[in-house]
């Protein structure tokens, strides 16, 4: 039975390398599978979801606004589709992981969503707070702080390395921008220090 599926972590924690080795297994066994990204992460090249430790792959790439259930129902119409796997889900809108429902429910396929969880604020995306609303199952991929606790959140620096508080949600950008942290060590980044 088809579900829709939200892997979520924070920067750096693998979820495209878990992406790619998951559709890769699905190649292995002669099935084919459609990988989507947003059209302005470009990190990996245009029409590509890449992950840090080399390994990429093409992707179709949607827009904010696209109707993510037409794309898959049309894709399903060119030939067999054992799954889908987007990449960086907190990038959608909340309509979009409605239209990612309907797919699963409507079309039969599975849908698996990799992304974020929070931004740099410590704040819920749009598309990864209606995933965690809707998705049948979810997973949370861990990675750790500098002091070796999970890290739950993530810090965006400037060129100087200095910790922003402010800002537009969106930034594309990886180790030279992020690091993630446990909650402690976040809030002592952000000014938070209590007592």
């Amino acid at each position: 039975m088809a579900k829709l599926y939200f892997h979520y972590s924070t920067m750096n924690a693998g979820k495209s390398t878990l992406l790619l080795q998951a559709s890769h297994n699905y190649y292995e066994r002669g099935m084919q599978t459609y990988l989507l990204a947003a059209t302005f992460d470009t990190r990996a090249g245009s029409g590509r979801i890449g992950s840090r430790i080399g390994l990429s792959a093409d992707a179709d790439m949607f827009t904010p606004t696209e109707d993510l259930f037409v794309k898959i129902k049309q894709r399903l119409d060119t030939g067999p589709c054992s799954c889908v796997f987007l990449d960086e889900a907190q990038f959608l809108s909340a309509e979009q992981v409605w239209q990612l429902a309907r797919a699963v429910d409507d079309l039969g396929v599975p849908v698996m969503c990799y992304g974020l969880r929070v931004d740099f604020r410590g704040k819920l995306f749009p598309g990864s707070a209606e995933l965690l609303a809707l998705a049948d199952e979810m997973r949370e991929v861990r990675t750790i702080c500098h002091c070796g606790k999970k890290a739950t959140m993530v810090v965006r620096m400037d060129a100087e390395g200095r910790t922003l508080t402010d800002g537009a949600q969106v930034q594309i950008g990886g180790n030279e921008t992020y690091t993630s942290l446990c909650r402690k060590h976040w809030r002592e980044a952000t000014g938070d220090v209590g007592d």
